[in-house]
């Protein structure tokens, strides 16, 4: 049986614990892979608590960039403007924008998790294109109805909306049972 493996890229600087948090919910038998700029890095190693392969966001021939390394999924959480903009124009001059290049190019899953509001029609324009190339577009939106209580359950809820995207089993949330 092949090794279940996730590659999680943190863009941006404010929300970044949602991805530290992704990240700490990934299970310990899917290998997980980081890309991250130098002050996501400080943080998210400090907070991680497992075992990770970490990249530097300039380290543009690390492997998960190949499209030979075999990997089934991708999360870039937070997802900055200018990331997502990248993305959808084809741009690849980092890491996070090259591996998911290479992701769309692969035709593998990856989820866009944008925070910034309100959106301009610009960036709606990109998460459509992105949609219409396969990509999740999925943004920490509030769940009025999840009967949440704190920011914890919240981030929760949202993490655990994109790991059922990524196809991997939490217990994160209560699911509606009609």
């Amino acid at each position: 049986m092949k090794q279940r493996r996730i590659v999680v890229a943190l863009s941006g600087a404010s929300g970044v614990q949602l991805g530290i948090r992704l990240i700490q919910s990934i299970p310990k038998d899917i290998e997980c892979y980081v890309i991250t700029t130098d002050s996501a890095q400080e943080v998210m190693l400090c907070e991680a608590k497992r075992e990770l392969f970490v990249f530097d966001d300039s380290c543009i021939s690390a492997q998960v960039a190949s499209g030979s390394f075999l990997c089934e999924s991708m999360a870039v959480v937070p997802c900055s403007m200018n990331t997502l903009a990248k993305i959808a124009s084809g741009i690849a001059d980092n890491l996070t924008t090259r591996t998911a290049a290479v992701f769309l190019k692969e035709r593998r899953k990856i989820l866009l998790a944008p925070r910034e509001m309100p959106l301009s029609g610009i960036a709606l324009e990109n998460m459509q294109r992105l949609f219409l190339y396969g990509a999740f577009i999925a943004p920490p939106i509030a769940a009025y109805y999840a009967q949440i209580r704190t920011l914890e359950d919240m981030e929760n809820f949202w993490v655990g909306k994109w790991l059922d995207i990524l196809d991997i089993q939490h217990t994160l949330f209560q699911r509606w049972e009609g």
